[in-house]
């Protein structure tokens, strides 16, 4: 069971990293991408800085999610009942 809890740890802090490095790498590249924009074109400024909000808004919730499913594992990790079934006793009947 302790195996179990382990992986389910590092599981958690895998989901946790990788979600925040790929959420930080596409915000970057989103606004590189922004001031480009905006500077070779500085009249549509405000209709590229709508756009890029709704895609950091989409974004930040990747990412959350991403956290969302590292708690449930962490708190209600659904592993440890199932090993718990599979090396229960059977007792006859």
């Amino acid at each position: 069971m302790e195996t179990v809890i382990g992986f389910t740890a590092i599981a958690v802090a895998l989901l946790i990293g990788l979600g925040a490095l790929g959420v930080g790498i596409g915000m970057g590249i989103l606004g590189g991408r922004f001031l480009e924009g905006a500077a070779r074109q500085p009249e549509l400024a405000p209709m590229l800085q709508t756009k890029m909000f709704l895609v950091v808004a989409l974004l930040d919730a990747v990412a959350m999610i991403g956290v969302g499913i590292a708690l449930f594992f962490a708190f209600a990790n659904p592993f440890i009942g199932q090993l718990q079934n599979a090396t229960a006793p059977v007792t006859g009947g």
